[in-house]
């Protein structure tokens, strides 16, 4: 069962272990206690649900990769950070795990991991970590265009994005927010609540995924006294503390099915009743709403009502993935460096013009959260420094081909890719142009699939294939890989 040492109304930040060795979890907790308030879970769900439980959310976790039921491979640990990440946005997360190869610390950085660890680790190397992720917690402050001020870049994708939001702001109508996971999404509903006349009335939001089903609806429309065990008084919900302002469901896809018809009848005529009473209420705030699911796929699992989606998607924005936010890559980088420089009172570290050209190329599958803990790493490691690229690349998920400091071979310099395949063409005895594509394209499905969470629609996305030829070039896959065929067998239909 998890456990706490603390009380919950310990001032001390909190610090979630996820291990399933009750030893470790045990001597860990003792290590750290004097600096963490600790609880301690041996499973993914037992964590999760733990979570969706606790009335403040986590600082800082740390994560086994090799989790039950699967303790020998990483697959557990990396679903976690992923489910931790969307229950709580703003946990930075340190992976504790024997299973310490770089190709696993590499995948666990870009679903979002702040650092990771390998075990064994003294507890003062591991208290330096922590303390290392958490020296940057205080989110950065609003730079940027004077119309979004909260968002960063010149791009195509990004000046269209500024487009819909100074089109769709002054609007009463809901909005649905799209997105990859770590993009920004919440950060386009701030924008649209600040681009508006409700810009000085309240701004709430609310994640459904990081509270428990039985409390969303008490949450959401308030609860009269003794509406239930717990319920000492009469409480507001969000809908009414909002007011005349902005309310932002985060994560829409995860709202209970039995609570969407109610959510439904606010969007329809304002109305609402707390729990336990009869009295109609109205609700004057506006609905923003946000999911990096296929909504329209969950449809079709009868985990979503239609009426509600058209409801919600009146007007729809699609925040798009940072790899196709060409130099944005490099403002972010700035903006980034130099506040979290000013944040730990050292000189910013520099990229070598190799490194930078690096940076631009790389697409950032984790958005903007992975680019954004690769900075924190590197201002912690290389306060004032120049880093090259060797430097880089440990903090890069680069495929495991691609020598440190060598053109990389998967497209993203045209000219390095040449040089690198004219010196494969000279090495190999026996190349095969056949097998090497299809060792690419199994690489990028399983990479997509697992970005996805074994989502076929929203790989077939990712890939930019429709889903019908992502199915047959994965059965082909299935034919000729078995690492293909496992990666592939959790996706939906």
């Amino acid at each position: 069962m998890p456990t706490t040492t603390e009380s919950t109304a310990d001032n001390r930040p909190l610090l979630l272990i996820v291990d399933d060795d009750p030893l470790i979890a045990d001597t860990l907790a003792i290590a750290l206690k004097d600096a963490f308030e600790i609880i301690t879970s041996p499973s993914r769900p037992q964590a999760t649900a733990l979570v969706r439980q606790l009335r403040r959310l986590p600082a800082v976790a740390l994560v086994d990769l090799g989790l039950p039921p699967l303790p020998h491979r990483p697959d557990e640990g990396f679903a976690l950070i992923t489910e931790l990440l969307a229950l709580a946005p703003e946990i930075r997360i340190v992976v504790l795990s024997g299973q310490n190869d770089d190709t696993n610390a590499r995948h666990a950085r870009t679903l979002g991991a702040a650092d990771f660890v390998g075990k064994p680790c003294h507890p003062n190397a591991l208290r330096q970590a922590l303390d290392r992720v958490r020296m940057f917690d205080e989110p950065p402050a609003a730079v940027g265009n004077d119309s979004c001020p909260l968002l960063i870049g010149d791009s195509v994708a990004m000046q269209k994005l500024r487009t819909r939001i100074a089109q769709y702001g002054e609007s009463p109508f809901p909005v649905l927010i799209s997105g990859e996971s770590g993009c920004g999404k919440d950060i386009v509903a701030r924008c649209l609540h600040h681009a508006t006349r409700r810009r000085h009335a309240p701004f709430l939001a609310l994640n459904c995924a990081a509270i428990s089903p039985a409390l969303v609806e008490p949450t959401l429309f308030g609860h009269a006294r003794g509406a239930f065990t717990g319920a000492a008084g009469a409480r507001g919900g969000y809908f009414e503390d909002a007011g005349d302002g902005t309310l932002f469901l985060d994560e829409i896809g995860e709202l209970p099915l039995e609570l969407q018809p109610k959510l439904l009848r606010v969007l329809e005529n304002g109305e609402y009743q707390r729990v336990g009473e009869t009295q109609t209420r109205r609700s004057r705030a506006r609905i923003l709403a946000a999911t990096n699911r296929d909504l329209r796929q969950e449809i079709r699992a009868g985990r979503f009502r239609a009426d509600l989606y058209h409801r919600l998607s009146v007007f729809s924005v699609d925040v798009p993935p940072l790899r196709d936010m060409a130099d944005d890559r490099l403002l972010l980088l700035d903006h980034y460096r130099q506040h979290f420089a000013s944040r730990s009172q050292h000189l910013p570290f520099e990229l070598d013009p190799a490194a930078r050209d690096l940076w631009r190329d790389y697409p950032f599958f984790g958005n903007v959260r992975e680019l954004r803990n690769i900075v924190i790493r590197l201002s912690a490691k290389f306060p004032g420094g120049r880093v090259g690229v060797a430097e880089l690349a440990q903090e890069l998920d680069l495929p495991d081909d691609v020598a440190v400091g060598q053109p990389r071979t998967d497209g993203l310099d045209g000219a390095a890719g040449l040089a690198s395949a004219l010196r494969r063409l000279q090495d190999a005895e026996a190349f095969s142009l056949d097998a090497t594509l299809a060792d690419l394209e199994r690489t990028y499905i399983d990479a997509a699939l697992s970005l996805a969470d074994g989502n076929v629609s929203q790989a077939a996305r990712l890939l930019g294939v429709n889903r019908t030829t992502l199915y047959s070039r994965m059965d082909a896959a299935r034919a000729e890989s078995p690492r293909s065929a496992e990666s592939a067998g959790t996706g939906e239909a």
